[in-house]
């Protein structure tokens, strides 16, 4: 369930989709990869934000299955702080605007405007956005076409379900039971996952074969979006799997 082509609340159901988290995701990709591929083990388990921090779920639920496990972009620690405010803004954005309609709207409602915002914003380049739109006119050009388009293709009660899933996330008192080798990789200019927050330098230690490494910003990262850069983080992995068993 969740995203692309998975089961969500815009193939029919709406709101009446069965609510799930994280947990459940992360089982059923394990029903999925046993199950339906017929797979005993995985060389890797991988993934980027939100598959970051299923990639820590696997870890610990499901300890042998895998041979390393590589995080981008995420802390072992459950949503909170700043991080939880602006999902929760996101989401209330929607679901306080009359033309949701509980759910049963036939347009978008005007609340998803406020919410794509919110997720540009935590999805930010600032560096890089500076250099492209230096006028307050070029900013105000390329938001409303980001917004139009992004209204055409997100729908509002999916988007309801993606940021609640996170609601039991919470690594933290697991680590120890993470056996497999880990190698967690944020960017120094994640607004999601900010370098001066202290949780993943302070925890990394106990996972027994954990390593953590902090991209620096340059003009290659991409905030967030670094995680789907490989050419920046690529050494990284490269040097990994070559330690793996």
């Amino acid at each position: 369930v969740g995203h692309g082509g998975s089961s969500k609340p815009s193939d029919g159901l709406r709101m009446k989709f069965p609510a799930y988290r994280y947990t459940d995701m992360v089982r059923l990709q394990h029903r999925l990869v046993t199950e339906g591929l017929g797979l005993t083990h995985l060389r890797l388990v991988m993934g980027t934000s939100m598959g970051a921090m299923h990639g820590w779920m696997w870890g610990y639920m499901f300890p042998a299955f895998a041979d390393g496990l590589v995080p981008l972009a995420s802390n072992p620690v459950a949503i909170a702080g700043r991080n939880r405010m602006w999902r929760k803004a996101l989401v209330d954005g929607i679901v306080t605007d009359p033309t949701w309609k509980g759910g049963e709207y036939t347009e978008p409602p005007r609340g998803m405007a406020s919410a794509l915002g919110f997720l540009l914003i935590a999805t930010s380049t600032p560096r890089l956005w500076q250099q492209q739109w230096p006028t307050a006119a070029a900013v105000d050009a390329w938001l409303a076409e980001q917004i139009a388009a992004r209204m055409k293709t997100t729908d509002a009660n999916d988007t309801i379900y993606h940021f609640r899933a996170s609601e039991d996330y919470d690594p933290s008192p697991h680590l120890e039971a993470i056996t497999a080798p880990l190698l967690a990789i944020n960017s120094a200019d994640d607004f999601v996952n900010p370098p001066e927050m202290p949780m993943m330098a302070a925890l990394i230690h106990r996972v027994k074969r954990g390593r953590f490494v902090l991209l620096p910003a340059t003009d290659e990262t991409r905030g967030h979006g670094t995680h789907s850069l490989p050419a920046v983080w690529g050494d990284h992995l490269a040097a990994f799997l070559k330690s793996l068993p």
